[in-house]
């Protein structure tokens, strides 16, 4: 694990006011060129107290990949290998942990990553499976359509997490901002990411720190809160080792990541073809 110091207030208000040349010093120096090109505009008033969606969002992406952002998001997380523990709270009110693995071969969008999830329960070991649009179940080695509900919970761990505000221009989703709140005495940046769905998903970025702390959606009739905790540096990007995700303010699933790596080679005999 790479550990890096935190961006200071300063290079924020750098990002949020330039994020052109935020992005561009992860480049690779290069010659100057023959005609010296024109400075940045700085003819556009930004009122750094109420920044735009695309202010907030943009800066966000830098400080998860500081100070490259998107590039070396791309770049470093070409694959993911991550393996931690699992809870999740039944209907009934039963406690289930599981261990876990999950794989991810990224993607140009969330549409066309590949993702792997495996899970052993104490009384059963399955695999939830995402090759292109096919959502798939391995169970002894034999393939099924899962319970919809398995289906649903998979779908929403990939597209309304972190990764549904980090790259929402990939994903051709749109944003605007839900203004300002605090809550218990910090204050938020209110964003709301709407799919090519329509599924609209608000993120709670910290005002301070550009972290998303806290996202909500609504489902079903049942309002959602996947909340983010214990962010740490893994190979220079910012990754949130515990999330606990809540329906109607109750916890239905704890999980907590024990190792993740980032670039290394992912069989890509682990996501067959659902047939």
């Amino acid at each position: 694990m790479v550990l890096f110091p935190r961006p200071s207030l300063a290079s924020i208000i750098f990002v949020l006011v330039f994020p052109a040349l935020a992005f561009a010093q992860s480049a690779s120096p290069t010659p100057a060129p023959a005609e010296t090109p024109a400075p940045p505009r700085t003819d556009t008033k930004i009122d750094l107290k109420n920044p735009t969606a695309e202010q907030v969002v943009e800066s966000t992406i830098v400080i998860y990949a500081y100070p490259g952002g998107r590039s070396v998001l791309d770049q470093i997380r070409k694959t993911t290998i991550e393996r931690g523990t699992t809870s999740v709270t039944q209907s009934d009110g039963k406690v289930e942990r599981a261990n876990y693995q999950r794989y991810i071969i990224r993607g140009g969008t969330l549409d066309a990553e590949r993702i792997r999830l495996d899970q052993e329960f104490p009384s059963v070991r399955y695999s939830l499976v995402k090759n292109g649009d096919k959502v798939f179940m391995i169970y002894n080695e034999s393939i099924y359509n899962p319970r919809e509900d398995a289906a649903k919970a998979f779908h929403n761990q990939n597209y309304r997490g972190l990764d549904g505000l980090l790259r929402y221009k990939e994903n051709g989703s749109t944003i605007a901002s839900g203004g300002k709140e605090t809550k218990l005495g910090v204050e938020y940046h209110l964003i709301d990411v709407t799919d090519k769905q329509g599924n609209k998903t608000r993120y709670y970025i910290s005002a301070k720190r550009f972290r998303v702390m806290m996202l909500e959606y609504e489902e079903a009739g049942s309002k959602y809160q996947r909340k983010f905790y214990d962010y740490n540096y893994a190979q220079g990007t910012l990754v949130p080792y515990k999330t606990v995700l809540y329906r109607d303010e109750k916890v239905v699933e704890e999980t907590e990541i024990g190792t993740i790596t980032f670039g290394q080679r992912v069989d890509e005999s682990l996501f067959p073809a659902a047939g």
